[in-house]
């Protein structure tokens, strides 16, 4: 094997490694739950950019003395959680499709992507 062509391969890979996370960082995903009642925006690369949560969950929230009971905090906290996985699990199938597009053409073994 020539020393030099593994030397232009491993430059290539970091090129194509670096294309890949400014790609990752200028992609965003988001995601609601609850009928949009909270909605997260996440870029590739995972990171939360914004939470936001519609004003009329917290008129759905508020008791009659003007605190949540528990049950509600429970619900909001879960729709929360929920958008906050479906925006990691949309981040997760774009890293994948763009690994596949970028990679495909390397004749890697299956299952390695």
């Amino acid at each position: 094997m020539n020393p030099f062509k593994i030397q232009e391969m491993l430059g290539q890979a970091k090129q194509m490694q670096e294309q890949m996370q400014h790609k990752l960082s200028e992609t965003i995903v988001e995601a609601s739950a609850g009928g949009g009642a909270v909605t997260v925006k996440m870029n590739g690369k995972k990171e939360v950019l914004k939470v936001t949560i519609d004003p009329s969950t917290f008129a759905a929230l508020s008791g009659s003395a003007g605190e949540a009971s528990n049950p509600d905090v429970e619900m909001l906290e879960d729709l929360i959680a929920a958008a906050f996985n479906e925006a990691g699990r949309r981040a997760e199938e774009f890293l994948k499709s763009s690994m596949q597009g970028m990679l495909g053409g390397l004749n890697l073994p299956p299952g390695l992507l």
